[in-house]
């Protein structure tokens, strides 16, 4: 393969002369573009993947909202708001670990810094100046953040868009806005505030701290300015990013007020730290931090309050979606993303405050519920932390439980449907296929299993909204902590077995984030888990950051507006079939929306194994709904194929069927799109070979008669006269 436009992030491929020679019209080239780097890479992948998940999955939650028509309401204000108090829980741990248990209660305690020369010399600094020079370890955690979203932007994102793509108009609603894919100024904005509110939680906690011991003027006077950071950066949250000048669309990015946020927050955490650094003798630290362990019960009572607002605003807003019906989980999807980036959020939390305080208590997990050994440092958590561990410890046994129970039952149901189809495929076979017929059977009943785990998410929001409920609960005094002191002082038998949960669930949550490190790298051993995984992480890497900053930087930013140009340079010399695989199609879908009027008549699309409507019709439904995908047959005049096969797990028909094994239902040109594969082929052994037809599942189509056919079929669908000088944009899945 030869690039010839691009470079090595992502680029366009022609095969060399002479290699790759097909049927196809002599006139017709083949070039494929490759975006593999933008979303791979062994090490940036695995370490992205566990730990900006939780604002990955927020940054989700605001693409999937119904779709009403409008601009989405006050969903994207929650969400972005949720996004916030993650980047303070992620602060927060931060703070936790180190100012509170490094600096506050493992330094003054001797047996904590006994044999640890890397501690102990922190010992002979003053109470003040200790905190603050830890205090540079949260700063230096978010400027890595910034550092990491600011590289991404530079080298993924920052992607100038061709002329006509400049969004100036266009609903928030609509993927065929002008420069729908260029938000860079967004992510910009967004980074600013939620550097600030990471360092006014910062400052809060320091100064909040200091204050409680050692109260004077200045330090009430920097502590309220603090909150009065915090409260400017929830004010432009509030605000939406564009303002368009007649109150409709999306217009400029509003940057006023962003840069003197920037100048407060760093002015402001330099004050403090420089305040902290003031030798101070008051009486030693007992306990926890002051104030620390309110700070994490009353962030976890604010996220209970937006998720109980997001389900009500999402309820609400699904009772005037047409496609409610049609959508994954009702239309809930938005609440269930947001609840999983929470719950991923504190338990990646948990699971470092309590690791480093086991490390530091001597091999004891603490607990105030069990008696510390002699000569161990009492290292306490925040309970909170606790409960977070005792929650996802029960949330994951629950849907555990839930996933084999729709498994079981669903079973039957889909060994029935797949049963139908190979026996349409496959009637009356010879007795030594038939255990090559019972394995297509099974491939074809495990490749349905998606559409049947919707209860498992709905147990999963239960779960997560009762849980943040309960530990929200502490801020009037009656939570965990409460129940905590009580059981405290019973026999010990509930202490005991409170413990050991909670010893448990932290090693739950340790095995959880492993078991995604070692997912992550086993990806690249296994074609299957390697394509299972990327569905997953190339659906929340697609949509741009217009919620967190630090999320997994969008590709499509980049890939959407090159492959509207270079179809729109092909096309000016003849016609263009843009053929995608997996993923790959939502890239052509997205392309063919942002190509000008006069380039469409020289354009086809070739699908095979998409996700369009299986996954993103029903997951997206105010971008990529049914409504969205007939306009883009329209617009081309349904020179429009799409190739699937009943073993695939990710793709499937687009709008001839919406459940695997269903037959084809629609009517007029829509109905001409869906081209079903069997596969395989046969259960037999050729008689020029040794072995059956593979199963070939998701990959690869290209190899397929079928494909071919239809290459054929479109080019000579394509406008009089295009095909003198035809190419085909291929984009595969990466």
């Amino acid at each position: 393969m030869t690039r010839v436009a691009g470079d090595d992030n992502a680029g366009f491929y022609r095969p060399r002369p002479g290699f790759g020679e097909s049927d196809r019209p002599q006139a017709l080239r083949v070039e494929a573009y490759r975006w593999g780097a933008l979303t791979a890479g062994g090490a940036v992948r695995t370490l992205s993947l566990l730990f900006l998940l939780p604002f990955m999955l927020v940054n989700l939650a605001v693409w999937t909202r119904p779709a009403t028509g409008g601009a989405g309401g006050v969903i994207g204000p929650l969400c972005r708001l949720l996004a916030a108090t993650l980047t303070a829980a992620f602060t927060l741990s931060m703070v936790g670990v180190t100012i509170d248990i490094i600096g506050w209660q493992c330094i003054p305690y001797q047996p904590c810094v006994r044999g640890r020369g890397y501690l102990s010399w922190l010992g002979d600094l003053p109470l003040g100046p200790r905190l603050a020079l830890l205090a540079l370890i949260p700063i230096a955690a978010l400027r890595l953040l910034w550092w990491l979203g600011e590289r991404s932007a530079r080298v993924f994102e920052a992607f100038p868009a061709a002329r006509g793509q400049d969004r100036t108009v266009g609903g928030e609603d609509r993927v065929d806005s002008p420069g729908f894919w260029n938000d860079e100024l967004v992510v910009r904005r967004l980074r600013a505030i939620h550097v600030a509110v990471g360092l006014g939680v910062l400052d809060v906690s320091l100064l909040g701290a200091l204050t409680y011991l050692y109260p004077t003027a200045v330090g009430h006077l920097l502590f309220g300015a603090a909150w009065v950071l915090l409260a400017a950066c929830a004010v432009l949250l509030l605000r939406p990013a564009r303002v368009a000048p007649d109150g409709a669309g999306r217009g400029p990015v509003d940057l006023r007020g962003v840069l003197p946020l920037r100048i407060g927050a760093i002015t402001l955490t330099v004050l403090a730290l420089a305040y902290s650094a003031v030798p101070l003798e008051p009486e030693p630290p007992h306990g926890q931090l002051p104030g620390h362990a309110g700070a994490v019960a009353a962030l976890v009572a604010t996220q209970a309050a937006l998720l109980g607002a997001l389900v009500a605003v999402t309820l609400l807003q699904r009772r005037h979606s047409p496609t409610a019906r049609t959508s994954w989980l009702g239309g809930l999807a938005s609440p269930v993303f947001a609840a999983m980036a929470v719950a991923v959020s504190y338990g990646f939390a948990a699971a470092l405050v309590y690791r480093v305080a086991d490390l530091l208590d001597r091999g004891e997990i603490p607990n105030p519920a069990r008696q510390n050994p002699p000569g161990a440092p009492p290292l306490e958590p925040p309970v909170s932390y606790r409960w977070a561990a005792l929650a996802g410890l029960v949330t994951v046994l629950v849907v555990a439980a839930t996933v084999l129970w729709r498994i079981a039952v669903t079973r039957r149901q889909r060994r029935r449907m797949a049963e139908e189809i190979v026996r349409r495929d496959f009637p009356d076979p010879p007795p030594e296929a038939r255990s090559r017929r019972e394995d297509v059977r099974e491939i074809i009943a495990r490749a349905a299993i998606a559409e049947h785990l919707g209860p498992v998410f709905t147990v999963f929001l239960a779960l997560s909204v009762v849980g943040v409920a309960v530990v929200a609960l502490d801020v009037v005094g009656i939570g965990p902590s409460e129940l905590s002191r009580r059981l405290a002082g019973t026999d010990g038998m509930a202490a005991t077995n409170l413990a050991l949960a909670t010893d448990v669930g932290m090693y739950v949550i340790g095995l959880v984030g492993l078991g995604i490190v070692v997912l992550g790298l086993f990806s690249y051993r296994s074609d299957e888990t390697r394509r299972t995984v990327a569905v997953i992480w190339d659906l929340g890497t697609f949509w741009p950051r217009t919620v967190h900053p630090f999320a997994p930087p969008c590709y499509a930013e980049r890939a959407v507006p090159e492959l509207a140009k270079r179809v729109a340079a092909l096309a000016d010399h003849g016609g263009v079939i843009l053929s995608g695989h997996s993923h790959g199609s939502v890239l052509a879908a997205a392309t063919l929306l942002q190509l000008p009027s006069r380039v469409l008549p020289r354009v086809a699309l070739l699908t095979h194994g998409s996700p369009l409507h299986r996954v993103y019709a029903r997951l997206c439904p105010a971008f990529f709904g049914d409504p969205t995908l007939t306009e883009l047959g329209d617009r081309i005049g349904w020179r429009w194929v799409n190739l699937w096969r009943d073993t695939d797990s990710v793709g499937g028909p687009i709008f001839s069927a919406h459940r695997p094994g269903q037959r084809p239902h629609v009517a007029g040109p829509a109905g001409t799109v869906d081209r079903r594969l069997r596969d395989p082929r046969g259960i037999t052994v050729p008689p020029d070979d040794t072995v059956p037809p593979p199963i070939n599942r998701h990959w690869p189509y290209h190899t397929d008669e079928a494909y071919e056919a239809a290459v054929r079929e479109l080019a000579g669908r394509l406008e009089p006269g295009a095909g003198s000088g035809s190419a085909a944009a291929v984009a595969q899945d990466a």
